[in-house]
C-alpha cells in the first residue's frame, strides 16, 4: 500500500461505505467520498508516528487501538469497523483523544 494512494484507500472501503471523523460527525459516505476526505485530511508522510495493535476482529467486525504521535501532539484512537463479506469496511468510526500537553 502506498501513503494516501486513491485506489489502495478506495480498496478498504465497500462501495457504499461510511467513515465517521468522529463518532457523531457527519460521514463521508461512498469510496469517492471516503478517498476524497482521507486525501484532503491525511498526514504528510513523515508527519508521524504511528503504532496499532487489533483488540477485537471477527467476520464482521474490527476494533483497533492506535497511538498517533505528531511533533507537537499524541493521540490514542479506537477504531470501529463494520466488515462486509469481503472484508472491506462498510461503516468505519473513529474515536480518539488527544494526550495532555
Amino acid at each position: 500500500m502506498t501513503l494516501n494512494d486513491p485506489h489502495d484507500i478506495a480498496d478498504l472501503f465497500a462501495e457504499d461505505a461510511a467513515y465517521f471523523t468522529e463518532p457523531f460527525a457527519t460521514p463521508w459516505v461512498g469510496r469517492e467520498a471516503i478517498v476524497e476526505g482521507w486525501r484532503a485530511h491525511g498526514d504528510k508522510p513523515g508527519a508521524t508516528t504511528f503504532e496499532w495493535h487489533p483488540l477485537i476482529i471477527t467476520e464482521d467486525l474490527a476494533i483497533i487501538g492506535a497511538t498517533t504521535r505528531y511533533p507537537d501532539k499524541t493521540f490514542s484512537n479506537l477504531w470501529v469497523l463494520r466488515l462486509d463479506n469481503l472484508g472491506q469496511a462498510r461503516q468505519f468510526t473513529e474515536w480518539w483523544m488527544q494526550h495532555p500537553a
